[in-house]
């Protein structure tokens, strides 16, 4: 944290991202309750003014409040998909390089495997999979795969590739130092010495994929979302992108510019906290 709070630029990211946030949290009780009923068609594609403060689309609605409730949904399925990709990520990636020989195999020819399918066409197809999908039915825990739930194992399940690699890279060179060799010299087993002395000396890799996955997570949503295989029940930034894309030739701006700015800084502020952090977090930076 020291090293991070003596750079003001990184301190501005994350004042930005704790208001994304703030915004996520809150604006699903402020704002969903009323959303289904907020059409006013007298008001429709209001340019930005008093009323409207980034104007309203072709139902009357405010832009303003459908880039706020898009906020909750990125940053939702941004959380959501990582707390699953980058826990299975590390997971595998120990196991990996601390048994080597069959383990290391499968796991390395299942991500290799998975590494070659293009993201974007793997995304599609586990969403197309999850369609008419549920969960646990029949019980309090029942979850629905066509909407949000669907969307975020599809992303969490498919983004545990990169942090499995570079888990499993680090992990190979820890076993081979000489603490590792004295706890597994004084009879501690291969599971305890990976939950005692791998896991927590990799644990760095896991925060900063953590936050540059946001950025992955947040840009495949909207992507999903704008080609209509995302969230359906919330506006979101790809939707709003979508069907405000017509509105451009006719001078319709407002819309598009909300989703795409609204986009734009929360991932700009994530790639530069996640360098930052990167920078601090780095063991071999540390002494610099």
């Amino acid at each position: 944290w020291r090293r991070v709070s003596r750079d003001r630029l990184a301190l501005v990211c994350v004042g930005i991202i704790a208001a994304y946030a703030l915004i996520a949290v809150v604006s699903p009780f402020v704002l969903k309750p009323t959303w289904a009923t907020s059409y006013n068609y007298e008001q429709r594609n209001t340019a930005p003014g008093t009323q409207y403060v980034l104007g309203s689309d072709a139902l009357g609605r405010s832009v303003l409040h459908k880039t706020l409730l898009g906020a909750h949904v990125s940053m939702f399925v941004g959380f959501m998909a990582n707390i699953i990709a980058v826990p299975l990520g590390m997971l595998l990636g120990a196991l990996a390089g601390y048994y080597g020989r069959r383990t290391d195999d499968v796991i390395v020819w299942f991500y290799t495997t998975m590494a070659s399918i293009p993201g974007i066409i793997r995304l599609i197809a586990l969403k197309f999979a999850f369609e008419d999908k549920t969960l646990f039915a029949g019980t309090f825990l029942e979850v629905d795969l066509s909407g949000m739930a669907g969307v975020i194992l599809a992303l969490g399940m498919m983004s545990w590739v990169g942090t499995c690699r570079l888990v499993r890279a680090e992990t190979m060179k820890l076993k081979e130092l000489d603490y590792v060799m004295a706890a597994r010299a004084s009879g501690r087993g291969s599971f305890s010495i990976l939950l005692r002395h791998i896991l927590p000396n990799v644990i760095h890799i896991g925060i900063i994929n953590f936050s540059l996955g946001f950025v992955g997570a947040i840009s495949a949503e909207v992507t999903l979302s704008f080609l209509n295989l995302g969230v359906q029940e919330l506006p979101s930034w790809g939707k709003m992108i979508n069907e405000a894309r017509m509105d451009l030739v006719v001078g319709r701006w407002w819309e598009f510019a909300s989703a795409v700015g609204a986009t734009f800084l929360i991932v700009l502020a994530w790639n530069v906290f996640g360098d930052r952090l990167r920078d601090a977090l780095d063991p071999k930076l540390k002494g610099g």
